[in-house]
């Protein structure tokens, strides 16, 4: 089976929704934000200026496609190599996604931009909206997220809450906590928490490769510890487990190369993601790392693989 999709991937066995079919509608490393922890590398595109980066009917037209392939998806989600509200036609995405299926629309976002009326509005479509909180002050915030001039940490908080206020669907807050950064910070993220009011806290640690080698994971026991002080709506973001029909398809190496664009993974984790065996998995990467279109990283919790930038 070949892969020729450009926008959408998957369906992706994700963490925290399920299958999810992933949309991506920004070029690489298209961010509000520098962050630290992330794993796809340094942003290249930073800016806080929205556009239509690739054509809405050419987007539309893919997930329309893979729907007619793909008949087992919890969630269409907006995700991918970048801060997904900087598309212009975000509400026209979501309009038309929804009037084609009963899928509901999550959207992955950090947040940055929800102090713009017009983006709360166009967000206010989706049936999950999933943004992120890595810091409790101004000073934190520019260590770990290194944000564009135009986002101010308090904006930034203002408009998580007012977001909250408007939206009538479920808010996940993801709170991705790093060793010996922002893990002191815990009790004042909480007190934002409870300000923003959302459905869940899904707490989060640097398990992929990170940008920086100062983006260092949490142990079990921290994330237990920090999940009961932010209370009782708070989870830690497990990783996917196997299922017993996981391996149901074959992949070829592009389809494999599509996924890493967006989400690093381990050979493991690879063949959940993408319902096929590890050794289907392992003969992809093993073509793509031969090719030079991936790379291998070492990590205390194993060895992820990433596509190469450019």
């Amino acid at each position: 089976m070949s892969d020729d999709y450009r926008y959408v991937f998957g369906p992706v066995v994700s963490r925290r929704i399920g299958r999810s079919l992933g949309v991506d509608v920004l070029p690489p490393k298209t961010c509000t934000y520098d962050c630290i922890y992330c794993q796809l590398g340094r942003t290249t595109r930073q800016n806080a200026e929205r556009g239509e980066f690739v054509p809405l009917e050419d987007v539309v037209a893919e997930v329309r496609r893979k729907l007619a392939e793909e008949h087992a998806v919890d969630y269409i989600t907006l995700v991918g190599s970048g801060e997904p509200t900087l598309y212009s036609r975000l509400g026209d995405f979501i309009a038309q996604v929804k009037a084609m299926t009963d899928v509901p629309v999550a959207v992955i976002t950090n947040g940055s931009l929800l102090w713009r009326p017009e983006v709360r509005a166009e967000l206010l479509q989706a049936d999950l909206v999933i943004p992120s909180l890595d810091a409790a002050d101004a000073e934190m915030f520019q260590e770990v997220n290194r944000p564009d001039d135009a986002i101010l940490f308090d904006r930034m908080i203002a408009g998580l809450v007012a977001f909250r206020s408007e939206f009538g669907g479920q808010l996940w807050l993801e709170v991705l906590l790093l060793a010996g950064i922002t893990d002191d910070q815990v009790a004042q993220i909480k007190t934002l928490a409870d300000r923003i009011g959302p459905d869940r806290i899904q707490l989060n640690t640097a398990v992929r490769p990170p940008a920086f080698s100062t983006a260092r994971p949490l142990s079990a026991a921290e994330l237990e510890r920090y999940a009961a002080m932010l209370g009782p709506h708070a989870e830690i973001v497990a990783d996917v487990a196997p299922a017993d029909d996981a391996a149901t398809r074959t992949a070829l190496p592009e389809e494999v190369l599509n996924m890493l664009r967006r989400h690093p993974a381990s050979v493991c984790e690879t063949a959940i993601n993408l319902s096929i065996t590890e050794q289907n998995a392992r003969e992809c990467i093993e073509t793509l790392l031969d090719s030079g279109a991936i790379e291998e990283h070492r990590l205390e919790k194993g060895t992820y693989y990433r596509a190469r930038n450019g």
